[in-house]
């Protein structure tokens, strides 16, 4: 059986999940708030201990002003109601991304990773205007500025997952196939799981029935 530490998700098809049901998109990633506590849940139980979550990419800026604004707004609210309860259950959260937001949300996610900072239940790496390409680059530079070795030992210790093992699992929702500069470097051995229902429609059975598929797959890393 394969030990599993860190699971990595893309929650994907929010947005189609909403039109198809409640013609709006904004209904979609409302509804996808719901899948996240249920996977949250099923993590603990699972004896999960990292679970990083891509919430908003550095591309998803291109998307209507509007769905952005609802986006931010349901993240502030969910903050806002949730923290206390996350800090309860022994949960850390843990923001990776450029916090390039408003004041009142970076001073909530600030605030927030601060308050669980010490928790050791659970892990949550909420992936925020993340773009694995930018955070690559950028441990290249700092690594340069310190005139070390460009090596992967360093590279690893540079990058926003340092002190976590590299997810073992990854999985995306949605029925699309690839993995929109997501994790780049630390996916490179991971298990890959493509999931077509859409993000609002996972729940704990298909969560469980992938690790289940995970802990049976023989992992040869290069080896025969």
């Amino acid at each position: 059986m394969n030990p599993l530490n860190h699971v990595a998700i893309i929650m994907d098809g929010n947005g189609r999940w909403g039109i198809k049901h409640k013609r709006s998109r904004n209904e979609g990633h409302k509804a996808g708030l719901n899948t996240v506590e249920k996977i949250i849940k099923e993590s603990i139980k699972q004896k999960i201990n990292f679970l990083t979550l891509y919430a908003f990419s550095t591309e998803n800026w291109n998307r209507p002003k509007k769905e952005i604004n609802y986006l931010f707004n349901l993240l502030e609210n969910f903050l806002s109601n949730k923290i206390e309860d996350l800090h309860k259950k022994n949960i850390r959260l843990n923001i990776i991304g450029n916090k390039n937001f408003s004041k009142k949300l970076n001073k909530l996610l600030n605030s927030s990773e601060k308050k669980t900072s010490k928790n050791t239940t659970l892990q949550i790496n909420l992936a925020l205007n993340y773009g694995s390409k930018f955070e690559i680059l950028n441990a290249v530079k700092k690594i340069k500025k310190t005139n070390k070795k460009i090596n992967e030992k360093n590279l690893s210790k540079y990058l926003q997952t340092k002190n976590m093992p590299d997810p073992e699992l990854m999985i995306r929702t949605g029925n699309t196939k690839r993995l929109s500069n997501f994790l780049l470097w630390q996916l490179a051995y991971s298990e890959i799981f493509f999931e077509k229902k859409l993000w609002p429609d996972f729940n704990e059975k298909d969560y469980i029935k992938i690790i289940k598929k995970f802990k049976k797959i023989k992992r040869n890393f290069g080896k025969i």
